[in-house]
C-alpha cells in the first residue's frame, strides 16, 4: 500500500513538472516567431519564414500537451532537484527545437545545428556559420537565442507563474542573484536592467556610426556576453574605437552580478566598489591588460597606444567570457595566449550573464588561503570571524561554504582537462587545445581556429557538452541525474512486482 502511495505520489510530481515545462515550450514556440519581426524590412526573406514557423507550431502543439498533463490550479513548492529536472528538460527542448531552422534551411547538419544553437543559448559565441553568407533573419536569431540565455530561460519565463514557490527553479539555473526578497520581483528587476542596458547599448552603436541592425545583435551579444557577430571579423571590423569602448562598457555591464548593479543604480557607489568578486574583477583586469599589452603585445602592434587598445579589449572579452575580438590570436606569443587562458577559466560574475568558474569562486578560494596563512601566525587562543561582501552585505564563511566551492573548482578542472585530451586526441596542439576548450567550457566564444564547420564530430560533440556543463551548475545537473535515475528505478522496479 505503501508503495502504491509512493508511486502515486512520484506520478503527481512529475505532473507538475511535465506542466512547468510546457509551460517553458509554449514559450520555445513564440520565440521562434520572433525573428519574423524584421520580415517588413527584410521582404526577400520572406521565403525563410516556413523555417521558424514549422517547428513553432510544434514546439506549441508539445507544449500545450506537456502542460495539461496537469489540471490543478494549486501552486506547488518544487524541491531544487525537481527544479534541476525542470531546467535541463527545458534547456534540451529549446535546444533541439532551435536548431530545426537550421537544418530544414539545409544551412548545416545536426552535428553543426545542435553545436550553433548551444553556443547561442549558452551565450558562448563559438559558431560554424558564415556569417557572410547567413541571412539577416537567421543572424537575428542567434541573437535571439543569446537573449533569453543570458537572461535564463527557465527563470525568464517560468518566474512569474511559479510566483515565491519557484525559488529552486531560479536556484537551479545556476542564479544566486536575488535582488529582492520575491522572485517575481528579482526577475523582473533582473530583466528591467538587461533590457535597459541592451536599449541603452543599441542608441549608443548607431550613435558610433554602426547600422541598426548590427546595432541591435551586437548590443544584446554584447550584455549577454554571448558574442556572435555579424560581422566575419567581430568587432575589430568597425575599426573603430569608440565601438570597442562602448562594447567593453556593455561586456563589463553584463559580467557584473546583477545584485551589484542594484546596489551601483541605488546610488551606493561605495557599497558596490566594496564587493569582494567586483574588486577581484578591477585588480584582476588592472594586472593583467598592461602585462599582456607590454610584454607581449607591443612587439607585434608596436606603437604602445595600440598594443593597450587591443590588449584592453581582448582581455576584458576574455574574463567578461564575452568572445568579441578586434584582431586573431595565430600570432600571439605562448605568454599572452596563457593569461587568455587563465582569465577565461577564471570567468565574469556569480548571478550574472557570464560563465567561466566565477569570479567569486576564485576570489573566496584566495581569501581562504590567505584566513589560513593569518590562522598560523595568529595566537593561538584568537578568535575571528572570516567574511567577504558580497552584493547583500557581509557573507560570513564556513568551512562548508569553502568545501562547496573547492569541490565545485576540482570537478570544473576535471571536465577540461578531459576535454583538452580529447582534442589534443584529434591531433590539435596542446596549447590550442588549452585554448579552445576553456573558451568553450567557460562559455567565452574566443577561438584559435579549432572551431569550424570541417571540425571532427567529436571535437564538435566534447564542445557542446562542455558549452553545457559551463553554463548550468554541475551540482544542479548531478542532482537532477540522481533523482531522475532513482525515481525510474523505483518506478520501473514496483510496476514489475505489480
Amino acid at each position: 500500500m505503501i508503495k502504491i502511495m509512493q508511486l502515486n505520489y512520484l506520478r503527481e510530481r512529475y505532473s507538475i513538472i511535465m506542466k512547468y515545462t510546457g509551460i517553458v515550450t509554449i514559450g520555445i514556440g513564440f520565440s521562434l516567431l520572433l525573428p519574423l519581426l524584421i520580415l517588413p524590412i527584410y521582404v526577400n526573406e520572406l521565403y525563410q519564414s516556413i523555417y521558424f514557423i514549422i517547428p513553432s507550431i510544434a514546439a506549441t502543439i508539445l507544449g500545450y500537451m506537456m502542460k495539461n498533463l496537469n489540471k490543478s490550479k494549486k501552486q506547488t513548492t518544487l524541491t531544487l532537484p525537481e527544479g534541476g529536472i525542470i531546467v535541463v528538460l527545458c534547456w534540451i527542448i529549446a535546444i533541439l527545437f532551435s536548431a530545426i531552422p537550421f537544418i530544414l534551411s539545409n544551412q548545416l547538419n545536426f552535428t553543426q545545428a545542435i553545436f550553433e544553437v548551444v553556443s547561442g543559448w549558452t551565450t558562448t559565441g563559438l559558431s560554424v556559420v558564415d556569417v557572410t553568407k547567413t541571412s539577416n533573419l537567421f543572424l537575428f536569431w542567434r541573437s535571439i537565442m543569446q537573449f533569453f540565455g543570458g537572461a535564463g530561460i527557465a527563470v525568464v519565463m517560468l518566474s512569474s507563474i511559479i510566483g515565491p514557490h519557484g525559488l529552486s527553479l531560479y536556484n537551479a539555473e545556476g542564479r544566486s542573484d536575488k535582488l529582492l526578497p520575491h522572485v517575481v520581483k528579482s526577475t523582473k528587476l533582473i530583466m528591467s536592467i538587461y533590457c535597459g542596458y541592451i536599449v541603452a547599448g543599441i542608441i549608443l552603436y548607431v550613435l558610433a556610426g554602426m547600422p541598426v541592425f548590427d546595432a541591435i545583435n551586437h548590443a544584446i551579444a554584447a550584455l549577454s556576453t554571448g558574442g556572435f557577430s555579424t560581422k566575419a571579423g567581430s568587432i575589430g571590423e568597425y575599426n573603430s574605437l569608440a565601438i570597442e569602448l562602448i562594447t567593453i562598457i556593455l561586456m563589463l555591464l553584463g559580467t557584473i552580478n546583477f545584485a551589484a548593479h542594484f546596489v551601483l543604480l541605488k546610488g551606493d557607489i561605495k557599497r558596490f566598489f566594496k564587493i569582494g568578486e567586483t574588486k577581484f574583477m578591477f585588480f584582476l583586469m588592472s594586472i593583467t591588460i598592461p602585462v599582456v599589452s607590454f610584454l607581449s603585445l607591443i612587439k607585434l602592434f608596436g606603437s604602445v597606444s595600440r598594443s593597450i587598445r587591443i590588449g584592453a579589449f581582448e582581455i576584458i572579452s576574455a574574463i567578461s567570457t564575452t568572445g568579441f575580438s578586434t584582431v586573431p590570436y595565430t600570432n600571439w606569443d605562448n605568454f599572452a595566449i596563457f593569461i587568455m587562458i587563465l582569465v577565461m577559466i577564471i570567468g565574469g560574475g556569480a548571478g550574472s550573464t557570464a560563465g567561466g568558474l566565477k569570479l567569486y569562486r576564485v576570489y573566496l578560494l584566495i581569501k581562504s588561503l590567505i584566513w589560513d596563512i593569518k590562522k598560523y601566525v595568529s595566537p593561538k587562543n584568537s578568535i575571528k570571524e572570516n567574511f567577504i561582501n558580497r552584493p547583500d552585505g557581509r557573507y560570513y564563511v564556513t568551512k562548508d561554504h569553502i568545501l562547496e566551492v573547492s569541490n565545485f573548482t576540482v570537478i570544473y578542472l576535471i571536465i577540461y582537462v578531459l576535454g583538452v585530451i580529447i582534442l589534443i586526441y584529434h591531433g590539435y596542439p596542446l596549447k590550442d587545445s588549452m585554448f579552445e576548450f576553456a573558451s568553450s567550457l567557460s562559455t567565452v566564444g574566443l577561438s584559435i581556429g579549432i572551431t569550424s564547420p570541417d571540425a571532427p564530430g567529436m571535437v564538435l560533440w566534447s564542445q557542446i557538452i562542455g558549452m553545457m556543463f559551463g553554463r548550468l551548475e554541475f551540482f544542479v545537473l548531478f542532482f537532477a541525474g540522481i533523482k531522475l535515475f532513482r525515481d525510474i528505478k523505483f518506478a520501473c522496479k514496483h510496476k514489475l512486482k505489480n
